[in-house]
């Protein structure tokens, strides 16, 4: 009886194994919004990481969160490193690209609560008297982060964050006295 057990255990794991290993291997979240802004007044936010604490997701999760800033003051070469809660972790943000009013490519080095390195655009696109806004990012889907997809939908998760990012942003950049 013993050993059927295990052989069914054994069955059901060669299961999950190819089930996580058939899941993609990359992936990409992305949101978009209109603000109605010029996309100057939209780019000079996130193209500085200094201006984020103002409407970044991340820093209403952790209001303690410990924020340093190294490198340019803005776009190409700009870095922010920040030590948060376990909702945030640890990690490491360098503007890679920066196209001023178009586009923003930023490389995210995630230290904890687990390590990997995605990428985080955020692009721009006028529209009349407005802007649209999509922030997305990419990454690779190793094996445990194919399996912890079975059961948690990040797209969800990380779109959700996004979603309250840009609502965030809109608010702000609307409301800001014009210059």
């Amino acid at each position: 009886m013993f050993i059927k057990i295990l052989i069914g255990l054994a069955v059901v794991l060669a299961i999950f194994v190819v089930v996580v290993a058939l899941q993609p291997s990359d992936f990409r979240i992305a949101r978009t919004t209109t603000i109605a802004a010029p996309a100057s007044a939209v780019f000079a936010q996130v193209n500085d990481f200094h201006k984020w604490e103002a409407w970044s997701p991340y820093d209403k999760i952790d209001p303690a969160l410990k924020r340093t800033y190294s490198g340019a003051p803005t776009g190409v070469g700009a870095i922010y490193e920040w030590a948060g809660n376990k909702h945030v972790g640890e990690g490491k943000a360098t503007i890679t690209e920066s196209r001023p009013n178009e586009w923003v490519q930023i490389r995210l080095d995630f230290l904890k609560p687990f390590a990997a390195t995605n990428m985080a655009e955020f692009s721009l696109a006028p529209q009349g008297g407005q802007t649209a806004i999509t922030w997305s990012m990419t990454g690779h889907n190793n094996f445990m982060f194919k399996a912890v997809g079975l059961f948690m939908n990040m797209d969800k998760m990380v779109g959700g964050q996004f979603e309250q990012g840009l609502a965030q942003l809109k608010t702000l950049v609307e409301t800001a006295p014009a210059s």
